[in-house]
């Protein structure tokens, strides 16, 4: 197994490839350029509903978006979202429905980004990315803040407007911190949330207050959940986590003592792992690894060495 001084570049981190596709933001108040986008015959859709799509496995082992070109796409009135182009110039877009449409010939199935994420392209997967965090917020998102009032979309679905005051909102995204904590004898501390199965392990979270900078939230949740003070916090990689609108922000951090006190709330277990301590409870089933889409995977691995078993969804 590989040691920290023979480690380099992180893996890549699911959600978080370019994938091609400019998003070109410049279009979504422009109406007559949406409209011809929308009726050009290479413009491609896909339907989101409840946080799933439709894919599709193809006989080489890939698995794709279902995607239509617009005039075979179902019936909306108002939820058209503006995805963005790609480098040959095609236009995406996603229809928000309250139910997914039916395939005569039944070889898609309805999947969610946890499921499909790390199976889908960098291009896929970062559509279904947008297209889910707009539909959430969406959903959460009908009325005014400011005065009550219900809102419209606006934007191509990136702005909701309230006609009664004027106000106008925009996409809310949580930022979030996750952090992998070794201690000065390079163990890592991985803990286990009061919710999820027994075994199942993963890096410390949680989200960042307000008046409060990304690098002290990192501090602050550590002590809250597992009782071990940090001191030195260096930022790794983002990713956004649309569950329902997070973005999640990755840190490498070191403690400054090794003692543990979980908080019992969001915390039922934690503990120091080696290396080969992990490997270990890994291949006896002990220990069950975060799922591979999760930036919580990438930073385990980073310290790890090498990948982790695959995970179930969580």
């Amino acid at each position: 197994m590989t040691t920290s001084t023979e480690r380099s570049a992180a893996p890549q981190i699911a959600l978080t490839a370019p994938g091609g596709i400019d998003r070109a933001a410049h279009h979504r108040m422009d109406e007559a350029w949406l409209a011809a986008a929308w009726s050009h015959p290479t413009t491609r859709v896909f339907v989101v509903s409840g946080g799933q799509a439709l894919v599709d496995d193809t006989p080489d082992g890939r698995t794709e978006l279902v995607m239509t070109p617009a005039f075979e796409a179902p019936l909306t009135e108002t939820h058209r979202y503006f995805l963005g182009t790609d480098e040959d110039g095609v236009r995406y877009f996603a229809l928000q429905k309250d139910a997914l449409p039916g395939r005569m010939d039944q070889s898609a199935r309805p999947a969610g980004l946890r499921e499909a994420g790390a199976l889908l392209s960098d291009r896929d997967a970062g559509l279904m990315a947008h297209a889910v965090a707009l539909e959430n917020w969406q959903r959460l998102h009908r009325f005014c803040s400011r005065c009550g009032e219900r809102t419209v979309i606006a934007a191509a679905g990136h702005i909701r407007r309230c006609q009664a005051c004027g106000a106008e909102h925009y996409p809310r995204t949580d930022p979030a911190v996750i952090m992998l904590v070794t201690d000065d004898r390079d163990r890592a501390l991985l803990g286990r949330q009061v919710h999820w199965p027994e075994g199942r392990f993963s890096t410390l979270a949680g989200f960042v207050e307000p008046g409060e900078s990304i690098e002290q939230a990192v501090v602050r949740e550590v002590a809250e959940e597992a009782g071990v003070t940090v001191g030195e916090v260096s930022y790794v990689a983002s990713q956004p986590w649309p569950f329902p609108s997070s973005l999640m922000l990755g840190f490498m951090a070191r403690a400054t003592s090794p003692e543990i006190e979980v908080d019992g709330e969001e915390i039922h277990e934690a503990r120091w792992f080696s290396r080969d301590e992990l490997a270990k409870a890994f291949a006896s089933g002990e220990v069950l690894p975060p799922m591979g889409i999760s930036i919580a995977a990438r930073l385990i691995e980073l310290w790890y060495g090498e990948p982790l078993p695959a995970g179930a969804p969580r």
